[in-house]
């Protein structure tokens, strides 16, 4: 079973966290490769046993987490990186999600939300907590429109527009397909076109875009 799960790697700076993590993710399959109290002790770690995802603290001594996903990501994109914190300070959510974390959950998550955000971030979804998915739409919301909002809508497609709408409104894939009678994995090959004809670097990036510029 532990096989067809996604390894993890865990940061925290706090041990009893750790431990309690590891437990929960043991008892569901998950194999956890590894454990640091830093980003600086975490970064060789991950290069060297390459997980599939990284559960994230972000604030630790040294090395912010949002400096050690950035890190991450650049040193090894196919790893995908989940924070998990207490933190729903607007600062410290768009600075995650701007480093390119696939996900935003809170410590105070049930295991079973823990386990679904885990599976839908690999999967190339975006996990959020709920109070933090109204605070990226609300802040983007209120944000003036930049340059990425400027970026003309004759890039994508109709096809395109369509997902990037039903994603902007929070859907899934699976729901987005089911909107548009698409399957998954067409949508799938949608989202990463769109995120890669607007230069985001994931879905909640696109999100954000589409609300700036006016899509919903």
């Amino acid at each position: 079973m532990a096989a067809e799960r996604p390894s993890v790697f865990i940061v925290d700076d706090h041990g009893f966290f750790r431990a309690g993590l590891r437990s929960v993710l043991g008892e569901h399959g998950f194999p956890v490769v590894g454990e640091a109290a830093s980003g600086e002790a975490a970064l060789p770690l991950i290069e060297r046993r390459k997980p599939d995802l990284v559960v994230m603290d972000l604030s630790m001594p040294g090395m912010s987490g949002a400096e050690t996903t950035r890190e991450i990501i650049g040193r090894s994109p196919s790893t995908t990186v989940l924070v998990m914190t207490v933190s729903t300070g607007e600062a410290d959510v768009l600075d995650a999600l701007d480093a390119g974390a696939a996900g935003y959950l809170l410590k105070d998550s049930q295991p079973k939300e823990i386990v679904g955000a885990i599976e839908t971030a690999v999967r190339g979804e975006t996990p959020l907590s709920p109070r933090i998915a109204r605070l990226v739409v609300q802040r983007a919301r209120m944000a003036p429109s930049g340059q990425a909002a400027t970026v003309a809508a004759a890039d994508l497609t109709e096809r395109e527009l369509d997902v990037l709408r039903l994603l902007a409104d929070g859907r899934d894939n699976r729901q987005i397909g089911e909107a548009l009678y698409l399957s998954p994995t067409t949508v799938k090959r949608h989202v990463s076109s769109i995120v890669a004809k607007l230069g985001v670097s994931n879905r909640v990036q696109a999100a954000i875009w589409a609300v700036r510029a006016g899509l919903l």
